[in-house]
């Protein structure tokens, strides 16, 4: 059974990467599918567009449509779900999906960076989660999924990375406290995170990109997970920072080498797992 046939799902930066990949396991059930994101042209450093995104969600079995929207900007937002509603009559899922990063310590991030992750990461799913809950008071089984760690206090990983851990954390701080604020209206609001890196384009641009990358996983295995959490009934699953791989171990599925990008190789655990 599909159950999420027909669900109109938001996700924000879902043209490429872990993004796409859920969209096209949700696509897969016959949903429709809004992809909120700036890339409308093609870009040589990244992959796909919302054009590109929409066509593959299509392909997969959903009902696509794409939207140029830059989350850090309030009335943009706002357009994007009135197009939402004007085109799908509702909204039953939004998943928080774009993120900006720059692993470099205080010294070197430059404040034009610190204000860019500042503002995707945390302020766009403040912003987005904000505008999304009047619509989704209205969904017989309405999700808020973030992607984003558990809340861990080890300073390794604020002496690391500092800016870039601070609005991660705020993303996690978002499910946090809209788990507990929304928990009277039946909106259930979690993280996902992987266990171990993702091969994505923020790992290809990495100077050690290329390495990085046969150590890691494909995003389906987030996907996979995500759509998951996704089908459970709103008011049982709320206020969880869920790992990729404990999700689908949960649910039976033991063997995960077929999600490695080479399962050859020992995989390279994620940040902010101990």
């Amino acid at each position: 059974m599909k159950k999420l046939k027909n669900k109109v799902i938001v996700i924000t930066g879902g043209s490429r990467g872990i993004g796409l990949a859920i969209a096209l396991r949700l696509a897969a059930d016959g949903a429709k599918i809004a992809i909120l994101a700036k890339t409308d042209q093609l870009n040589p450093k990244l992959p796909g567009t919302i054009f590109t995104a929409a066509k593959a969600i299509a392909e997969a079995g959903g009902k696509p449509l794409p939207v140029k929207c830059d989350i850090r900007d309030e009335k943009q937002v706002a357009d994007a779900f009135a197009q939402v509603i004007c085109e799908f009559d509702g909204i039953d899922v939004l998943i928080n999906n774009a993120s900006a990063i720059s692993l470099t310590d205080t010294t070197n991030t430059d404040m034009k960076r610190f204000d860019l992750m500042q503002a995707v990461n945390g302020r766009g799913t403040y912003l987005c989660s904000k505008l999304a809950i009047p619509h989704l008071r209205n969904s017989k089984n309405p999700h808020i999924l973030t992607l984003s760690p558990p809340l861990n206090l080890n300073p390794q990983w604020f002496g690391s990375h500092l800016a870039y851990t601070i609005s991660k954390y705020t993303m996690s701080m978002c499910t946090l406290g809209l788990a507990k604020e929304l928990s009277c209206c039946g909106i259930a609001v979690n993280s996902l995170w992987p266990e171990f890196i993702i091969d994505t384009a923020a790992i290809a641009n990495m100077p050690n990109g290329d390495e990085m990358k046969r150590h890691s996983r494909k995003p389906e295995i987030m996907a996979e997970a995500a759509h998951w959490i996704l089908r459970q009934k709103a008011c049982k699953v709320s206020g969880n920072f869920f790992i990729d791989s404990e999700v689908l171990k949960n649910n039976g599925q033991e063997n995960l080498s077929s999600y490695a990008v080479n399962p050859d190789l020992e995989l390279i655990r994620d940040i902010f797992l101990d």
